[in-house]
């Protein structure tokens, strides 16, 4: 099975001041450490879906040869037209979505996701203390109906019906996103 995740990092970041995926954590811009709980956690193929515009070079893992950036013509669409930008040129089994502000996911959690909606065949969502969080894994079967969804829709609203597994995590980090220049403390 070859496991691809869409990374959505196309949107405006005005509540972070803008150029909030390339601020330094640690010594490294924030999305080498979303791409790397992905790469690390058995992702083969991540497509991360940028802004016309976005300048991503100071971010070394975009030019691994896993990583594929593709740019959404028009992200004021909403996120799922980001999530349809990157499924229209790639497929796989399981497919992940991760917003690409979230960089404090542990790999062993992403590998834990895979394996269960491996496993299940069904959407799978991980939970932290009774809340969910990203990335969220759909089997590979469900990628036609995401890409027949209207753009303006949700990821949510896309999945229809499809039955959806709660996986319980111990990693905080599923709902941690940067949107604010606090939320990396």
């Amino acid at each position: 099975m070859s496991v691809v995740a869409i990374v959505p990092a196309a949107g405006k970041a005005e509540r972070f001041g803008g150029e909030k995926l390339v601020v330094d954590i640690k010594g490294e811009p924030l999305l080498n450490w979303t791409l790397w709980s992905l790469l690390d956690g058995g992702v083969g193929k991540v497509v991360v879906v940028t802004a016309p515009g976005a300048d991503f070079r100071t971010v070394k893992l975009t030019t691994d040869p896993r990583v594929l950036l593709v740019v959404n013509a028009d992200p004021s669409r909403g996120m799922l037209s980001s999530v349809q930008t990157g499924l229209s040129i790639v497929s796989g089994d399981p497919l992940l979505f991760l917003p690409a502000d979230m960089p404090f996911i542990n790999s062993s959690t992403v590998t834990a996701i895979v394996t269960a909606c491996i496993r299940r065949q069904r959407v799978i969502v991980p939970v932290h203390h009774e809340q969910r969080g990203h990335p969220i894994a759909v089997p590979g079967l469900l990628r036609r109906q995401i890409l027949s969804a209207p753009a303006e829709a949700t990821l949510k609203d896309a999945l229809g019906d499809a039955e959806r597994i709660e996986l319980p995590v111990s990693d905080p980090g599923i709902l941690r996103d940067v949107d604010r220049p606090a939320d990396l403390d």
